[in-house]
């Protein structure tokens, strides 16, 4: 490192540690409507979360989020994931880029996004927290091969959950053979089309649960399920409870 350069770090330094409250910088996050920010303890507790974060989980501010964990917020089966995939990275000490996760809009339509997460250590470099950034992927650093064609296939469901979809539907919608988009789906989101179509009607499900008294039966028919018996082993493969379970435990609406 030359002289010029180490001058310009110590500077740099020594006016991050006279901020008397740096922390004021992560407000900004707020202002950033589609992007969700975190950041926890080493043991999953909040310790800092924007309006998004907030929003998404069911609270009215930040005061409501901190000290919980997403086991406090999430089905059993995706707080799991969030929290396994939160020790890897506490484990590791490593940052952990471009990870795909399914995050619900305001109608509980699972959009893609691309997750971001970072270390953050102590004085004694041991690892005491972690950083989140997840934004929608179509806005993501992530290759672009392939990229708008399979996002014309996330339009799709998003916009025909309701209906009968088959995998040849989202093919001729790609231009790809079956095989061809199977392979594309996984190589860019990490899931076969199905999960995705899955998580989708499931995702909307979960909303509908969640902000209304619809019947499940309605529910399994308005979001593209055969009948309530197929929402229900499909409800339970992606979150780990059943549709009753799940509206007695997260509808406030009883």
């Amino acid at each position: 490192m030359t002289k010029a350069l180490s001058d310009i770090n110590h500077w740099r330094t020594d006016l991050f540690d006279s901020i008397a409250n740096p922390m004021a910088c992560l407000e900004l996050f707020d202002y950033l409507p589609q992007v969700y920010m975190y950041v926890k303890a080493a043991d999953g507790r909040y310790l800092r979360a924007n309006r998004v974060v907030c929003r998404v989980v069911g609270v009215e501010d930040e005061s409501s989020i901190i000290g919980k964990t997403d086991l406090d917020f999430f089905p059993p089966a995706t707080a799991t994931q969030y929290i396994e995939e939160d020790r890897r990275v506490v484990a590791s000490g490593e940052t952990l880029t471009d990870q795909i996760w399914l995050v619900p809009d305001s109608r509980g339509v699972p959009q893609i996004y691309s997750c971001n997460k970072i270390p953050l250590l102590n004085q004694a470099g041991d690892v005491v927290a972690l950083a989140g950034v997840k934004r929608p992927y179509h806005d993501s650093d992530a290759p672009e091969s392939g990229h708008l064609r399979l996002l014309k296939v996330v339009q799709f469901v998003t916009q025909n959950y309701g209906d009968q979809i088959a995998v040849a539907d989202l093919a001729r919608e790609a231009n790809l053979s079956p095989s061809q988009l199977h392979r594309e789906f996984i190589r860019l989101f990490g899931i076969t089309p199905n999960h995705y179509i899955r998580e989708v009607r499931v995702g909307v499900a979960r909303h509908l649960l969640e902000s209304t008294q619809e019947a499940i039966g309605s529910i399994a028919a308005s979001t593209g399920f055969y009948d309530q018996s197929h929402l229900t082993r499909q409800f339970k493969a992606s979150t780990g409870i059943t549709p009753t379970e799940y509206r007695r435990t997260y509808s406030p609406l009883g």
